[in-house]
């Protein structure tokens, strides 16, 4: 039901409704259609399935993912007060999505991208900042976003924080007397990860949840929102909403970063502090 509900919070925190060009002028008509108000939008944009005035294409229409729209959108989808990001980075990453022999396009219902919320709780009466991470997931009918894992500070303070005890390991002939020598483990049981196996580490989303279900953490509301995408080929860029005036505002890429294929995984445990 909790989970129900902060996937429904989540779209909340998206703007998603729609506005009346005939009730602008001809500056903020240029404004909403060069703002990216939603997220599917960016999505469209960035395929070249949405043409200048924001009617969406379909594959029958001779415009649908057209190389000249494709280009025309990909150079405006940026935060361009990032500049982190390098005009020539630009360049070679729309080349690169747009080559004519190997077009590369974000899917919604894909796999390889995910969503990063940062939400207000309490937890002992004092506010504390949760990053919840979650996928896009098929489910009976269509889709869902589902929680993948859960971060925060706190649950690092849990483990390998101490100096590992001096008897850090359980005798390997402890099985012929009954392990009564865990009398002596458990007493450094605040230690106790050093007594599992070495590829153990510890899961927060599970223990976020158990520490949600004894009513320690109530959730405030959602912060900020932002995705991660590593669907294109040796690419990897981030989505953020900018809240600002101008044409360069709503869902933009605020991080671009070119990655090989096989440096991917571990990028994507350190983002979402898989252990």
């Amino acid at each position: 039901m909790y989970k129900t509900i902060l996937i429904i919070l989540f779209f909340i925190a998206i703007p998603i409704f729609q506005l009346d060009a005939q009730n602008y002028n001809d500056d903020d008509v240029s404004m909403l259609y060069a703002s990216t108000k939603q997220v599917n939008q960016f999505i469209r944009r960035f395929n070249g399935e949405e043409d200048l005035k924001g009617k969406r294409l379909y594959p029958k229409d001779k415009e649908y993912r057209s190389l000249k729209l494709r280009k025309r959108y990909l150079d405006v989808l940026f935060d361009n007060q990032n500049y982190a990001i390098s005009s020539s980075q630009k360049t070679t990453f729309v080349n690169d999505v747009t080559r004519t022999s190997d077009s590369k396009y974000f899917d919604f219902y894909g796999s390889k991208w995910f969503a990063e919320v940062n939400a207000k709780f309490l937890h002992k009466g004092r506010e504390e900042n949760v990053i919840l991470y979650f996928r896009i997931e098929k489910e009976t009918g269509g889709y869902k976003w589902s929680m993948i894992n859960a971060y925060w500070h706190g649950f690092d303070k849990l483990f390998y924080q101490k100096p590992a005890p001096e008897y850090k390991f359980i005798h390997p002939m402890s099985h012929e007397l009954e392990f009564m020598n865990l009398r002596k483990a458990f007493k450094h049981y605040k230690q106790m990860e050093y007594y599992t196996e070495k590829s153990f580490s510890p899961d927060y989303l599970t223990l976020f949840l158990y520490e949600l279900k004894n009513g320690k953490f109530k959730f405030q509301s959602v912060s900020n929102v932002k995705f991660h995408v590593f669907q294109i080929k040796n690419w990897y860029f981030e989505i953020e909403n900018f809240n600002r005036k101008g044409n360069n505002s709503g869902w933009l890429i605020s991080n671009l970063v070119k990655v090989p294929e096989k440096e991917k995984t571990a990028l994507i445990k350190l983002i979402n502090h898989d252990n």
